[in-house]
């Protein structure tokens, strides 16, 4: 019992981390019909980012996640700018070979900047909230730490908020606008690359909490985002690629099926769970579990 529903709190909070990183890749292809194999890269920045505030910077962990934040969503802008936006009415072949250049070129930078040695943010450095003897006592004897109740709770929030954000505000009536048809949205006035890049800038942001709250637990290192992105692209292509609430869905799926199948079958095959899931649903359900199927009309 007691390993059971441990299984199922690391299934939850590796649910909360894909489904944030989900939300990135579904936002972005919802607009723009393109699969940004940068934004795990992005994530990967994320942890970076908080790693050096915290690390050698001194800057207290509260003040460093808005501002990995901040600087993710900047980041997701530049690419936009310079890697994407020269690139639409383009092929879709020419952007998505792009995209993998992009990540290609943030891993080394990576490599470049913090060197190919893995990382960890020193428990000293964190809030003592976070500290491992710090825990909810669960049924049967385990137990939950505050540490990873935190992840499950903010994700849940920036969740709804997103949710929220893109069902009630102007911004978020725009984006799905320009989702429908971008060539109407331009012709009723709304600006369609500045949407796109604060679809960019919200997708980034998103995967730098992620990314700061994976360097809270595992080690930071630059493939990091790579291993995640497979596993996040899966949960967004399980939820139905372009829908937000899928992508969130698909994470919590993926993070409950690879916790599970770590914990009762093999540890050493986590990633084999998210391409299993990802081609199943490609076999059976190619639109995914939220996703609308379309039909091409002669």
């Amino acid at each position: 019992m007691a390993q059971f529903l441990e299984q199922i709190m690391n299934g939850l909070v590796l649910g909360g981390i894909y489904a944030l990183i989900a939300v990135g890749y579904t936002m972005v292809y919802g607009i723009i019909q393109l699969i940004n194999f940068a934004h795990g890269e992005i994530f990967m920045f994320g942890a970076y980012f908080a790693f050096t505030l915290v690390t050698f910077l001194n800057v207290p962990f509260w003040i460093a996640l808005p501002m990995s934040m901040i600087l993710c969503a900047v980041l997701g802008m530049i690419i936009d700018v310079i890697a994407y936006r020269p690139l639409r009415n383009a092929s879709r072949l020419s952007a998505l070979i792009t995209a993998i250049g992009m990540s290609i070129g943030l891993q080394n930078l990576a490599q470049l900047i913090w060197k190919a040695d893995q990382r960890t943010i020193k428990s000293d450095l964190l809030p003592s909230f976070f500290l491992s003897q710090n825990a909810i006592n669960l049924p049967g004897g385990a137990a939950l730490p505050f540490r990873d109740l935190f992840i499950i709770l903010l994700a849940l929030a920036l969740m709804v908020g997103l949710n929220r954000l893109i069902h009630l505000t102007k911004v978020g009536k725009a984006m799905r606008a320009c989702a429908q048809n971008k060539v109407a949205s331009n012709l009723m006035g709304i600006n369609t690359n500045q949407v796109i890049l604060i679809t960019f800038a919200i997708g980034s942001a998103l995967g730098a909490v992620a990314g700061v709250m994976v360097g809270l637990r595992e080690v930071i290192e630059p493939m990091m985002g790579y291993y995640k992105g497979v596993a996040a692209f899966a949960a967004a292509v399980l939820g139905g690629i372009g829908n937000i609430t899928g992508a969130m869905l698909g994470g919590i799926l993926i993070g409950l099926a690879e916790a599970l199948g770590a914990g009762y079958i093999d540890s050493s095959y986590r990633v084999a769970f998210a391409y299993i899931i990802m081609i199943a649903v490609i076999l059976i359900r190619p639109s995914g579990l939220l996703g609308k199927s379309t039909r091409t009309r002669a």
